[in-house]
């Protein structure tokens, strides 16, 4: 059966040029040529490259004359200035990240929960000079994928997971056997029940991370801090004192966004 988005005209279009701006901004400062933008958006080159046009007439998108990647327009610049005073907590988080790094001496972040995805928002380096790269600010995972993504997952209603669950049975496809129902699932149950998510190189292999997640002012799994590092790290007498400051540290944020944003 229908949804009642999709009998509204135009909306293929518009989830399309969404799509298509989602993987531009995720390829950062770099940009992204067409044949990547249409492979990962599974669209045919021309559709693609008519989007991108009409999208940059809006000035929401960009070209790099000389290497013809696509890249964020101005307006975005402009439209996520606006955005920022309502639903930015960079400027709340970054002392608490900061200080997540210090103490860990690992790369820390803040993520934020964008419908099935994480994106990351804020990247601050540890004292310990081997560093996992696996993550930086703008890169996006789907929910259950990276240590944040499974720290938001696994506190989210039990209707709600199901409900993921059913829009991504690909998540094993593109992310191997450890991503399906029945062991993520069970990571999902692990990670409510210590209270953190663990990754143990599920990603790329050698670099874990870990993630707690941080609650809106309902109570909702918004957004969540992570570390990452190389797998020597990460003993267990490690990850439990990891963990605990984790989950301090989220605690700290999810009390300072309650007290402050409305």
């Amino acid at each position: 059966m229908n949804t009642p988005a999709r009998s509204v005209p135009g909306t293929q279009a518009v989830a399309r040029a969404a799509s298509l701006l989602r993987l531009v901004t995720a390829g950062g400062e770099s940009g992204a040529s067409l044949q990547d933008l249409a492979r990962e958006a599974n669209l045919s080159r021309s559709t693609v490259h008519r989007l991108l046009s009409a999208l940059r007439v809006e000035g929401l998108v960009d070209r790099d004359a000389e290497s013809g990647r696509w890249m964020p327009g101005p307006e975005l610049f402009l439209m996520g200035s606006v955005a920022a005073a309502r639903y930015d907590v960079t400027a709340l988080a970054r002392d608490i990240v900061r200080s997540l790094a210090v103490k860990t001496e690992e790369s820390a972040f803040l993520s934020v929960r964008r419908a099935d995805e994480t994106v990351c928002l804020l990247r601050e380096e540890g004292a310990f000079p081997i560093r996992s790269f696996v993550l930086s600010e703008g890169v996006r995972f789907p929910l259950g994928v990276a240590s944040a993504g499974l720290a938001i997952l696994s506190f989210l209603p039990a209707h709600d997971v199901d409900a993921y669950f059913e829009r991504h049975p690909e998540l094993s496809e593109n992310w191997g056997r450890a991503h399906r129902s029945a062991p993520l699932r069970a990571r999902l149950a692990d990670t409510k029940e210590r209270g953190y998510a663990v990754n143990p190189g599920l990603i790329v292999e050698g670099s874990w991370g870990l993630a707690a997640a941080v609650f809106d002012r309902a109570g909702r799994p918004e957004w969540a801090l992570s570390v990452t590092g190389v797998e020597f790290r990460f003993g267990p007498d490690r990850i439990a004192e990891l963990g605990r400051t984790l989950l301090a540290h989220a605690h700290q944020l999810s009390s300072r966004i309650a007290s402050t944003r409305r």
